[in-house]
């Protein structure tokens, strides 16, 4: 609880030193607090470039970052999370201390001279980096550890938001992957630190100053989901083009890795000529398009050119998150949706401002697929809980398309295209590699469903085995039922005792033959008793028995 603690001040003092240098690089190079607020501007600084300016400060920015993270941190590079993942998946939490620092600077400059990217990657990569090296000082232990680089995410996210919970649920849903009483209970206090200092920095008020908003028809709730299952689509595709953009730039360039944010520039920045809505992370242009303030074609423009500025962004080597890309697409797609069933149905339609709103988090849920942290996070960022129902509708929607058309995160993709799969075994690892089949037990012999439970307990203790698999009548797979739930339903009065052990069978998690003992382990962990099944892979019939003592000989096979 005190690392917790110390692990969220030093997220919320590092997302205050964050905010600071991006506003302080924005206008040393923009010569505005937010360009994006005056696109088309001229810089006070330099008035005789007029709007060209943004030609040079992207190459700026790429000078200035993209040597300090070829030399000191080339995990600094890109969008942060995928790597805190992998820290928390494969390598015990352990992050560099260096990445805060270097993070911090490098995500600044690149946001201040242009790029079109967020700061929640940033600021969870930099949140983390202290919690792991709080860790590595108190030589915590490594499920420890995990747990303060989580409190690290939650920390960075609140106070640069002001959204506790979702700080918390991010951390969770995200980057631990589980949930459970004390992680939930060490985010909160993380979280609530660093909200605290961030609330004293930047005050307390909502992210986002969005108008009120209502469900007025029934109606609306269709439209709301039609949206949701067209944001699912649109978030994939933008992870799918992301990482397009990002194999061009690859592809074509050839010159040394400290150079290339610099070159790219050149590329970002006649981007940021045409549209310079995309420059920087965009706030104040995602909320015009909440209150009405484009037409559909420029809408649908600034959605494309989103995808494509965040992309190049990325592609050429520069620093920052894209969770508020999402967003801003979101919006654009909402808006664009909204005044298009505005027009088709003017009379119960509904503001155009809920479509943006509604449309930014569904964005973001079929692009990260974490519905919990969408719904949490723009309920906190905009402060309205009236449009908190189709919210929930349209994420939930978007969510369950996007793992229909797609295998990956926008987060995992970038480890997958690495070769690594985070429910996989770490590259070298002893167990993992092998198939189940190569491991497995031969079969118990299975209790026919009709087995008293007096009988069964009785098979039960001469088996050896904590579990047995379990048929009926016809030979058929049932399930499996275990020793503790037997005693459990002897224990219980006679009149509410099932009388057969077919009525206590449950099936596990189905593990095949042909499945790596890496996956199967996440079934055999969660298995009640000590086993469980192997089934053909064809015909879903018992053939071997998995338990914990054949996994672990898969170390030292039998000669």
């Amino acid at each position: 609880m005190a690392l917790a603690v110390v692990v969220g001040a030093g997220a919320g003092a590092g997302s205050v030193v964050f905010r600071w240098c991006i506003k302080t690089f924005t206008h040393l190079l923009s010569g505005h607090a937010d360009y994006a607020a005056s696109p088309g501007a001229d810089n006070p600084h330099i008035p005789w470039l007029g709007p060209y300016f943004v030609l040079l400060t992207p190459v700026i920015g790429g000078l200035l970052y993209g040597p300090l993270v070829n030399r000191f941190a080339k995990e600094a590079r890109g969008h942060g999370v995928p790597e805190v993942m992998l820290a928390v998946a494969q390598r015990g939490g352990r992050i560099s201390p260096k990445v805060a620092v270097v993070k911090t600077l490098a995500s600044a400059l690149c946001i201040g001279s242009g790029g079109s990217v967020g700061r929640e990657g940033p600021i969870v990569q930099i949140g983390s980096a202290l919690g792991s090296t709080l860790g590595r000082l108190t030589k915590a232990a490594e499920g420890r550890m995990k747990l303060l680089v989580a409190c690290g995410a939650a920390g960075g996210i609140a106070a640069t938001f002001n959204a506790p919970l979702a700080g918390v649920f991010f951390a969770m849903e995200l980057i631990l992957a589980t949930f459970s009483a004390e992680a939930f209970g060490a985010a909160v206090l993380a979280s609530v630190t660093a909200s605290v200092i961030g609330r004293a920095a930047f005050g307390d008020h909502a992210f986002l100053n969005l108008p009120d908003f209502h469900v007025g028809h029934l109606a609306q709730y269709g439209l709301f989901a039609v949206l949701g299952i067209v944001a699912a689509a649109v978030g994939v595709g933008f992870s799918r083009f992301l990482y397009l953009v990002e194999d061009a730039c690859d592809w074509v360039w050839r010159g040394p890795e400290w150079l290339r944010p610099a070159v790219g520039g050149l590329a970002l920045g006649l981007v940021l000529l045409a549209l310079p809505q995309m420059y920087g992370v965009g706030y104040p242009v995602l909320e015009k398009a909440t209150e009405g303030g484009y037409a559909v074609g420029f809408l649908l423009l600034l959605l494309v050119g989103k995808m494509l500025a965040t992309s190049l962004t990325i592609g050429i080597g520069g620093s920052g998150g894209v969770f508020a890309p999402s967003l801003f697409i979101g919006a654009m797609l909402g808006s664009a949706y909204g005044i298009g069933v505005h027009h088709l149905l003017p009379h119960s339609a509904g503001a155009v401002g809920a479509y943006a709103l509604v449309g930014m988090g569904a964005v973001f849920a079929g692009a990260a697929r974490a519905p919990i942290t969408a719904v949490v996070i723009l309920f906190e960022l905009t402060g309205e809980y009236s449009i908190i129902l189709p919210l929930m509708l349209a994420i939930v929607l978007a969510t369950a398309v996007s793992r229909l058309i797609s295998r990956d995160t926008i987060y995992t993709l970038k480890l997958r295209r690495r070769g690594i799969d985070l429910d996989g075994p770490v590259p070298g690892a002893v167990i993992g590699t092998q198939h189940v089949g190569a491991v497995m037990e031969p079969l118990p012999s299975p209790l026919p469903a009709s087995t008293t439970l007096a009988d069964s307990a009785d098979l039960l203790s001469l088996s050896g085995h904590g579990a047995l698999p379990v048929i009926d009548d016809t030979g058929s797979y049932v399930g499996v039922v275990t020793a503790q739930a037997v005693a459990e339903a002897l224990a219980e009065q006679p009149g509410s005792t099932p009388a057969l052990v077919g009525q206590l069978a449950e099936p596990p998690a189905p593990v095949t033959a042909d499945e790596p003992l890496a996956q199967a382990l996440h079934a055999l962990l969660s298995a009640a008793g000590t086993g469980v099944p192997v089934l053909d892979a064809d015909q879903g019939k018992p053939v071997g028995w998995l338990s914990h003592q054949s996994a672990l000989r898969a170390v030292h096979p039998a000669p």
